[in-house]
């Protein structure tokens, strides 16, 4: 009888064992197929967004480039300014020292002439 009862344990032992592993493959079949599904759903948004980036991305980089060019533009306009600006002042500040070189060569001259005729007398 011992025999038997141990074959019987034994046998419920391995059906315990073969339902448990069936729910459990059934269980991870189901993970995997969620999984499955899941990525699926991934994969078209991913292209879905690529395709919305490669239409949107080719005005904003048009749009873009015009814009730095306008930049370009109004900072090249503003660098010949700024060199017009430095020409004009640059020929004021000669033209004020060539006049000061004169004015000041004119009251020293004036100034020794006094002088000289302050000391004659």
């Amino acid at each position: 009888m011992s025999i038997e009862i141990s074959q019987i344990v034994l046998n419920s032992g391995l059906t315990f064992l073969a339902v448990s592993t069936a729910v459990i493959l059934i269980v991870v079949g189901c993970f995997l197929v969620k999984l499955l599904k899941d990525l699926s759903v991934l994969a078209k948004n991913v292209n879905e967004t690529s395709i919305m980036l490669n239409t949107e991305l080719r005005p904003t980089l048009e749009e873009l480039n015009e814009t730095m060019q306008s930049i370009n533009s109004l900072v090249q306009s503003t660098d010949e300014g700024v060199g017009n600006v430095k020409i004009g002042i640059e020929n004021a500040i000669s033209k004020t020292k060539a006049f000061s070189e004169s004015l000041l060569g004119g009251f020293f001259k004036g100034f020794m002439t006094v002088f000289s005729l302050m000391k004659r007398k």
